[in-house]
């Protein structure tokens, strides 16, 4: 990661954490994805932009690898999305031969802003939903 990336890195970060996303997950109409903690077994929801497309959602991680998210997915690929106020299950699959600024082009603009400005190493995320 250059340093202008660890820089956005470390200033946005604990602001997400802290303030937008426990405010933001609290809104019936965000999309949410659910994980399970790696380490501690407990749900875990993140408020995150994508889309649906058919019986998959698709997301593009700003951090990557880097995102307790995507760690969480690969310690445990079972996930839910909560998707205009409806929770679906799914299996999540991380794409890293997938070009995500390409994918970010076909997601929500305003989101697809907001990863592209404070993101570093982006990761496409693909749910495929089972319900």
């Amino acid at each position: 990661m250059t340093r202008y990336a660890e820089l956005k890195y470390r200033i946005v970060t604990p602001f997400q954490r802290r303030i937008g996303n426990p405010v933001l997950r609290r809104l019936p109409m965000q999309t949410v994805l659910e994980t399970t903690g790696r380490k501690s077994g407990l749900p875990r929801r993140t408020p995150l932009g994508g889309r649906r497309v058919g019986d998959s959602f698709w997301l593009v991680s700003e951090y990557g690898e880097r995102s307790q998210y995507v760690r969480n997915i690969r310690a445990d690929a079972r996930v839910r999305v909560r998707i205009r106020g409806r929770w679906y299950s799914g299996t999540a699959h991380l794409l890293p031969d997938d070009d995500p600024r390409a994918r970010l082009k076909t997601l929500p603009r305003l989101n697809s802003a907001a990863v592209r400005a404070v993101g570093g190493r982006l990761l496409t995320v693909r749910v495929d939903l089972e319900d």
